[in-house]
Formats: C-alpha cells, structure tokens, sequence
C-alpha cells in the first residue's frame, strides 16, 4: 500500500534513517518486510524536512521508485534536519496526478502521509467530503483518498485541534463511513509526531535519553527497542515522550507511556 516514516530527534544526515539502514525506507520500496497488501512501493516517493529556525518545512517528491533518483541519493547524502516525514507510495488506483499524489502533503508547519486505502472510493465516503468549503475541496492537491484524507485532517488543524483529534476524528468518521478502509495516517508539526495504526502495521523506537522518536510502517533495522503499535490505536510522540490511545473508546479510553 505505502510505507512512511517520521523523526524527531538530533539533526542527521536524511540518508543515515532513509537510505542506510539494512531495512530503509528506500529498500521497502521494492523489499518491504511487513506490508500486508500490496508488494512493491513504486508509484512516487516524497520526504519533507525541517531546518532549524524555519517552521515551514521543505518537500522534495516525485512520481517514481525512489531506487531510480540520483538527485535523491545526493540530497539525501548532504542535507541534515532534526525532524522529518517520508514516504514510498503504492498506488491503490492509477491516475495521472502523479507528483502530486505523492506524500507527504504539506500545508505550513504541517507534513501529512497515508498508508492505506479508503473501500469503495469514493462515493463512500462523498458524504464527507461534501461537509468541507466548497474551496477546501477545490484546493485538493490530487484526486486520491489520501488527499481527501489530508483534507479532513487540515479542516481540523486550521479549526485549533491538536495533532492527535486532527486524525482520530478523521479515521473514525471514514471508518464508519467506509467499513473495511485501511487509514494508517502520519503527521507531524516538526516538534511532534501523530499516527494511527488501523488496517496495517505502525511501529516506533523511542530513547528518550537521546531525545529522538521514530515512527515507522516498520521496523527500519533489527534494534530491538521497536515497538509494535496495536491495531486500532492513535499514537501521539514528541523527542522524549510516546503515548497510545485507543481509537475505540470516546473519549481516548486509558494511556499508555513510554
């Protein structure tokens, strides 16, 4: 379907968690070890960073295998950042949006991704949509459901809801809108990080020690610090901090800490 990725931690170079690492994002492109549907990761590919004292990160993305982009190599070999988002796409329906499909969206401080596929697009889940402004819906970056996803997100973010509602709230309504759908989203501000783990896997590595989080589809190497997210669950970290909340309970039921 997809994989992504999210950091937070000591300024490193983009290639040290995206290329390097036995099982990096790069590999699951083409050798995911822990995707459950879908095989290979080759329909676009994006990163967003943040610099430091810039809130506004920067985005590169294109509409091919990441494997097949010397640019990427190279950017990824130089440019160093504390906080991150990136992603390897599976495309559930061909189109021809192209880049602009590709995660992660963006809009000001934020950097949005999704794993999954919302059943039945989309008219399951029209309903929905017509609830956003006429000019949110005119301003969708691609005609995909991650799009419309990062809509409904975005509504809740520019409204003052905080990372964690700005996606529990989305997944719920599509999932009683579209029974069956796969909405593991991912999203982060460049101080915080917000996932959810509902259709497909989400793992984190946190060492709070060293100030640094990962939120991951899965595991990039074999540190046996990963932790597996439970199906149906939000996760909400910072540098030094994790909690689990289930997505099943309202409100967010019992936390969990690491």
């Amino acid at each position: 379907m997809c994989r992504h990725l999210a950091y937070l931690g000591q300024e490193v170079a983009l290639g040290r968690l995206l290329c390097d690492p036995e099982h990096s994002l790069v590999r699951q492109s083409w050798e995911p070890r822990r995707q459950r549907y879908g095989t290979v990761n080759a329909d676009g590919f994006g990163v967003g960073w943040y610099a430091p004292g810039d809130p506004v990160p920067a985005r590169y993305r294109r509409a091919g295998p990441v494997w097949g982009d010397e640019t990427f190599a190279d950017l990824a070999r130089v440019v160093r950042s504390g906080a991150l988002l990136a992603a390897v796409r599976d495309a559930t329906h061909r189109g021809a949006d192209g880049e602009a499909a590709a995660a992660p969206f963006a809009d000001g401080r934020w950097l949005f991704s999704h794993n999954g596929a919302v059943r039945d697009w989309p008219d399951a889940v029209a309903p929905l949509a017509a609830g956003l402004p006429p000019g949110e819906l005119l301003r969708l970056p691609a005609r995909t459901d991650s799009a419309l996803l990062w809509a409904l997100v975005l509504h809740r973010l520019r409204a003052g809801d905080d990372l964690g509602t700005a996606l529990a709230e989305p997944v719920r309504e599509v999932a009683a809108a579209s029974p069956g759908s796969r909405l593991n989203l991912l999203l982060t501000d460049g101080s915080a990080i917000a996932a959810t783990a509902w259709g497909d896997s989400l793992w984190y590595l946190a060492d709070p020690a060293a100030g640094r989080t990962v939120v991951a589809s899965e595991p990039y190497d074999d540190d046996t610090r990963w932790c597996e997210v439970p199906p149906g669950t939000l996760l909400t970290a910072t540098r030094t901090r994790v909690e689990l909340t289930s997505l099943k309970e309202s409100p967010f039921g019992e936390k969990e800490r690491s």
